[in-house]
């Protein structure tokens, strides 16, 4: 059964339309990449998909059902988001944080049991976060402060898992650490995921199927050797580029180039 099916959505804010009817189908189990340049409408998918933002028209459907037709609740036990940027307007603990996301399995007022310690601990142990337990969040570093985002989103047990960007402003040490963990809870765990991208190599390397918007519309949609051709990538981002394949992995890998003084482009390496 296909997890996600995005039928024909619009989409945007308050009057001003960032996607057009966007269609497309997202198995369970997958990792989809989300890809595009800046204003292409990447986030604005990725919030219209987790009921962050309804479409202005179309529907969104959740193993089959209308997801507006769905408890917040149900969906809180189901979906879980991480953004590349989380705010703390208190002072927490990294602990008090990663437990945070055992709410959607909590009634009013009600503590937490001895399951949504182990399953907070758990989560923390994963992201090798359990050792900054007893630290405020604002002393944390931006990768480790990310991580924790991730072992919150992780308490909440999703089903799906969303992912805006989460690697952004972060050293590439920071990038695949991130990556390698959400790689492994989608094979090892089975969660679909479905992140946006700015990394176009991060993207081919780590994901599945890659959507490639521009102008607010799905202008491509496959493998990454399907999407990331020197055509697609020229005509969207506007950019001339190399595309070989990675020695190791044979994923496509995308070089950028400039003109040097009237000769020939050159690969930037």
């Amino acid at each position: 059964m296909d997890k996600f099916r995005i039928d024909n959505i619009t989409c945007g804010y308050q009057k001003r339309v960032v996607l057009k009817n966007i269609s497309l189908e997202i198995r369970e189990g997958e990792f989809l990449g989300i890809i595009g340049p800046n204003g292409s409408g990447k986030s604005t998918l990725l919030r219209s998909a987790s009921r962050v933002l309804k479409p202005f028209s179309g529907a969104i459907f959740y193993k089959g059902a209308d997801i507006y037709s769905l408890a917040q609740e149900k969906l809180a036990r189901e979906f879980a988001f991480v953004s590349q940027k989380t705010p703390f307007n208190f002072s927490f603990t990294a602990w008090e944080i990663v437990l945070m996301g055992r709410i959607p399995y909590l009634k009013r007022m009600q503590r937490e049991n001895a399951r949504d310690l182990e399953v907070a601990r758990q989560a923390m142990l994963l992201t090798d976060t359990l050792k900054l337990a007893g630290r405020q969040a604002e002393e944390l570093s931006a990768g480790e402060r990310q991580m924790m985002i991730i072992a919150r989103a992780l308490a909440q047990e999703p089903r799906v898992l969303f992912l805006d960007e989460p690697t952004s402003h972060l050293d590439i040490g920071h990038q695949v650490q991130i990556l390698n963990l959400v790689k492994k809870l989608n094979r090892e765990k089975g969660i679909t995921v479905i992140i946006v991208l700015h990394d176009l190599n991060l993207a081919s390397e780590y994901c599945d199927r890659l959507a490639l918007l521009n102008n607010g519309s799905l202008f491509s949609l496959g493998a990454a050797e399907e999407v990331l051709t020197y055509q697609n990538i020229e005509e969207v981002y506007k950019t001339l580029v190399l595309v070989n394949k990675n020695p190791v992995s044979a994923n496509p890998h995308v070089l950028l180039l400039r003109k040097s003084g009237g000769r020939k482009e050159d690969p930037i390496v």
